[in-house]
């Protein structure tokens, strides 16, 4: 898509859905001995979404599992809107739009894999980290050039502020490490 089109679009964006497994995690499964997974979570992206929180731009994170995990990494970030277990991912975006009171053209997704795309067909701006499967990669409006959990979020969401002139109103270096402090403080 060419960047002037794609830039007006994401003007529009008040709300980011992000995918969790293979977006905002490298798509690896860590085992414990006693079967506990674990997961793989880059600050980077923590805090491209805690900018766009500061920014009034809603996030929201979706995954198909059940997980505590993801549940844990929204609370660490202050994110309400984090969807587990959810099976029909293009169901949940059209119902998180409506909370929202907001149309198609005001939400981003942001996905890596098959089971995305219904979603992304909801979405004004799609995105998708550069290691996605190439179904998506061929889908959507923006491949990103850093692997999922490996900053591909945090590129989204500086893109997203920048189209929306508001990578200006970040906050400074100082400001920035007080909201990553108070961020783990709360965990």
């Amino acid at each position: 898509m060419a960047r002037v089109a794609l830039a007006a679009k994401l003007q529009r964006i008040r709300l980011l859905v992000s995918d969790v497994d293979g977006t905002l995690t490298d798509g690896g499964l860590y085992y414990s001995a006693q079967g506990e997974a674990l997961k793989r979570f880059h600050v980077h992206d923590g805090l491209g979404l805690k900018l766009l929180q500061e920014a009034n731009i809603h996030v929201a994170l979706i995954t198909q599992e059940d997980s505590a995990i993801a549940q844990a990494r929204a609370q660490r970030l202050g994110i309400t809107l984090c969807l587990t277990g959810v099976q029909d991912k293009a169901a949940a975006v059209l119902e998180l739009a409506r909370q929202l009171l907001l149309s198609p053209e005001q939400i981003a997704y942001i996905g890596d894999d098959l089971t995305d795309l219904p979603a992304m067909h909801y979405a004004g701006v799609t995105a998708c980290p550069a290691d996605a499967v190439a179904e998506v990669r061929q889908a959507v409006d923006y491949v990103c050039h850093r692997p999922g959990g490996n900053g591909a979020v945090r590129e989204f969401c500086e893109l997203l502020l920048r189209a929306q002139r508001k990578l200006l109103e970040l906050p400074t270096s100082r400001e920035v490490q007080q909201i990553s402090t108070a961020t783990h403080e709360r965990a």
